[in-house]
């Protein structure tokens, strides 16, 4: 095992119609991934991920496990022509589904049900045009933190949803409170505060309904014991077993993703390298404004790809 190596896994807002082609072009493994996740989903997956259209890829019952297949494609590619052996791994949001199956705690078919099952879930939590996101980048986290609890009125939920990066905060809850909110943000000198184009008002309280059928699901899925750490978005710490995971992940809907101390942690573990694993560059782009010294990699094209496969890990163990 790599003790300077870690992996990460994108959340939803990484997916594009044709993400892969260029590898699936140059690899098996993606086709006969997302082969795998078609005959789960009933429907074929890769049709949906090279042809679109965008509007269906971007429905988040569709868009977690396109993400998860495509991640896990790349994992597997690298498995098997690197053996690669990171010491820790973490995913952001809907990612984190994808770091559990390649630790081994989930598998992949079950993991496919699961965020299709947790997409439906949270579209249906809220009526759509109820609830929203958006990012405020330029302020510090307790003024976000001040901003929601000021525009959040009676009976409406409002909170920061994703602490990304220092200074990048996404706020989520009702859609009016959210807009106060962006307002209050540019009044107080944000250098942007802006509505995302997600329907689905995740990690806020908006999504308790989702988080107990989820709950349910999960008590009938086979959890192991993660072959490899993985870091739980919730509570910033490495899930010791499956009743562990299966309350990280239901808190997870309504709790926020605190990724700035995950890479953090990475940092204090003694992490040197961080490989995103997964379509696009999302989150090397935040990673590189929460530690500056640290060697960040994707796998966002076949040269990037092929690049990691030539590059060597220091292994221990």
């Amino acid at each position: 095992m790599s003790q300077s190596l870690a992996f990460v896994f994108p959340g939803q807002g990484s997916q594009f119609v044709g993400m892969l082609a260029d590898i699936a072009r140059e690899f098996p493994e993606v086709e006969a991934t997302f082969s795998e996740a078609s005959k789960v989903l009933g429907y074929d997956l890769w049709n949906l991920v090279q042809n679109g259209p965008a509007e269906a890829l971007d429905q988040t019952v569709q868009t977690q496990p396109a993400l998860l297949a495509a991640s896990y494609a790349i994992w597997r590619i690298l498995k098997t022509k690197k053996n690669i052996a990171p010491a820790l791994l973490a995913g952001h949001s809907l990612g984190e589904y994808t770091a559990l199956v390649c630790a081994n705690a989930i598998s992949f078919k079950d993991a496919i049900a699961l965020v299709a099952a947790r997409g439906q879930y949270m579209q249906e939590a809220v009526p759509v045009g109820v609830s929203g996101l958006g990012a405020i980048v330029g302020l510090d986290d307790a003024t976000v933190q001040a901003l929601c609890d000021q525009s959040r009125q009676a009976d409406e939920v409002l909170s920061p949803a994703n602490f990304n990066s220092p200074g990048q905060v996404v706020i989520a809850g009702h859609i009016k409170a959210v807009e106060r909110a962006l307002v209050l943000a540019k009044e107080s000198g944000a250098r942007l505060a802006k509505l995302l184009p997600v329907s689905v008002s995740s990690h806020c309280e908006l999504m308790k309904p989702a988080a107990e059928k989820l709950a349910a699901l999960l008590a009938t899925i086979a959890i192991q014991t993660p072959t490899i750490p993985v870091v739980s978005n919730v509570d910033v710490t490495m899930y010791a077993d499956a009743a562990a995971i299966r309350d990280g992940l239901v808190r997870q809907l309504y709790m926020p993703v605190r990724w700035v101390e995950t890479i953090q942690l990475f940092a204090q573990k003694g992490i040197t390298h961080i490989v995103e694993c997964g379509p696009g560059k999302v989150l090397s782009g935040l990673n590189k404004r929460i530690v500056t010294d640290r060697q960040l990699t994707s796998t966002a094209d076949i040269a990037s790809l092929q690049t990691l496969l030539e590059t060597s890990f220091e292994t221990q163990g």
